[in-house]
């Protein structure tokens, strides 16, 4: 958010006016998350030197959580680099040896380390048979080629007929069910545990998509998110070495922890200036309207005659003046306190791209055995409902929180995880997961894998560990999707500066703002 014209002209840009004029301009950075953190340092390498970053929490990172775990370490958070080939996180991680402990044989395999494609995923039903692995395949094949019909709408400029909704869900649930009932060669039984497949290969991609369901996720725009050529690759020590990295060179005095905001005051009028002083001095008037409730103090500097178009207030009621801010609080955090957190409001266009963007939780369950009760070709335990087949978009009650747990994968190598699963589990019931306690969570969880493997000799994991990304204040939700009726324009307006440029030239492009 700039408080000024921003032009793609250099010698209109009121941060290289300030520079040349020996006056550093004053720029906040509210979070510290890898948005936060890559948008200082871009800062310090450009010569702007007053800049305050603060960070809500009591740790930098964001939604980088790396936790360590005897020898390994494991991530609530980020864990894969997606593809290599100009990836910049890539290319960070390797020209500094980040991925130098990566083995030979997790560099075979197309997702390197943590989760292998080697091996074979083990389909359950909750009455305790495995599903034949030739009709997995079979079922996986026309998912597959399902699934590339997604992609066309947005890639082809297919046009979308009114029966899918504009779904993803609902058009890949219409088509691979009339593929199944059409095929002459499938018993009825058949039939029904390939449509029950359907309903688990949703439950994942809504986890990987991380939306409540498939059903909200847009089929016009599914196909515009392409992956970047190249493994999956984690980092051995874990992803909060990318989070040092970018900070290591970031002062430590300019990064302010345990400082949530209260109130962003942009756009200041010459009138608005005025009336504020910049000693703190809280001018209250209370007349049960927020944005005129919380007076920040920004204004006429007195010992540089300098007027801040912006003010930050916190929480603590300290206020901090700026010329500019660059806000990376994520889309959950926007969609909860957008009203509240701008004075004045953000213009429409704005926040109907916060209203149709989507956000929701996808957690992770992370559980430690013994030994492994798995077989050694195992890479994961997939849930089959049998008696989800014939549901629509299936909604639990709050008690049946656990159906949503698509599956649980093995980590991989063994060697550096020792015999851990990690399962998945996203929407509204990742939110009631996370307000149960760890005991409820790992005895539900050894449940489910008694009843789906048919072995009740399965014992209760020696340890548990958990994402709560949904009920962190400071989070609210994995990472955003696009929803029915967004669009990617969406994403674009959300990250463009305000004020908007007067100018007819075209605006500077970041992507600090973006919810991503």
């Amino acid at each position: 958010m700039q408080s000024c014209e921003i032009s793609s002209d250099s010698t209109d840009d009121p941060l290289s006016r300030d520079l040349r004029t020996h006056r550093q301009p004053r720029i906040v950075v509210i979070g510290a998350g890898l948005a936060g953190l890559a948008a200082t340092k871009s800062l310090l390498e450009s010569g702007f030197t007053d800049v305050t970053v603060l960070e809500a929490s009591d740790h930098i990172g964001g939604r980088v959580q790396s936790v360590q775990h005897g020898q390994t370490t494991l991530e609530l958070g980020a864990t894969w680099i997606h593809g290599a080939n100009g990836n910049p996180v890539y290319h960070l991680a390797e020209d500094n040896g980040l991925l130098e402990h990566t083995t030979d044989g997790e560099r075979s395999v197309g997702r390197i380390s943590l989760y292998t494609k080697n091996g074979v995923a083990h389909y359950q039903t909750n009455s305790g048979t495995r599903i034949p692995k030739d009709l997995v395949e079979e079922f996986s094949d026309l998912y597959n080629e399902v699934y590339k019909l997604t992609q066309e709408f947005f890639q082809n400029g297919k046009p979308v007929c009114a029966e899918s909704q504009n779904s993803v869900g609902v058009f890949t649930r219409d088509v691979v069910r009339k593929k199944i009932e059409l095929d002459p060669d499938d018993s009825e039984s058949t039939k029904r545990l390939k449509l029950s497949m359907l309903q688990q290969y949703l439950k994942v991609e809504s986890c990987e998509s991380s939306s409540p369901s498939m059903d909200e996720v847009s089929l016009s725009e599914f196909g515009e998110w392409t992956e970047i050529p190249g493994a999956h690759h984690v980092i051995p020590g874990g992803f909060m070495k990318i989070v040092d990295l970018l900070a290591q060179d970031i002062p430590s005095r300019m990064i302010r922890l345990g400082k949530p905001v209260r109130c962003i005051h942009w756009n200041y009028s010459a009138q608005q200036q005025e009336e504020i002083d910049l000693g703190g001095n809280n001018n209250r008037r209370s007349n049960g309207n927020h944005n005129d409730d919380c007076r920040c103090h920004a204004g006429a500097n007195p010992n540089h005659g300098h007027s801040y178009p912006v003010g930050v207030e916190c929480e603590d009621l300290e206020s901090l003046p700026a010329d500019h801010v660059i806000v990376t609080a994520s889309l959950g955090v926007l969609k909860n306190r957008h009203e509240a957190l701008f004075s004045p409001s953000l213009p429409e266009e704005k926040v109907l791209a916060i209203e149709k963007l989507g956000i929701s939780t996808t957690d992770k369950i992370f559980l430690e055995f013994v030994e492994p009760f798995w077989s050694p070709e195992c890479n994961s335990i997939q849930f089959v409902w049998e008696d989800e087949a014939q549901l629509e978009q299936p909604v639990y009650p709050e008690e049946l929180w656990y159906r949503k747990i698509c599956s649980f994968d093995v980590l991989y190598p063994p060697e550096r995880y020792g015999y851990m699963l990690s399962g998945w589990i996203c929407g509204q019931e990742a939110l009631l997961m996370e307000r149960c306690d760890d005991e409820t969570v790992a005895e539900t969880c050894t449940e489910l894998l008694r009843r789906f493997t048919g072995n009740p000799d399965i014992p209760k994991p020696r340890r548990i560990l958990r994402s709560s990304w949904g009920s962190n204040p400071y989070i609210r939700g994995s990472y955003s999707f696009t929803r029915v009726g967004s669009s990617g324009g969406d994403v674009e307006n959300l990250a463009m500066p305000l004020p908007y440029a007067k100018s007819t030239k075209a605006p500077v492009r970041t992507s600090s703002g973006s919810p991503h």
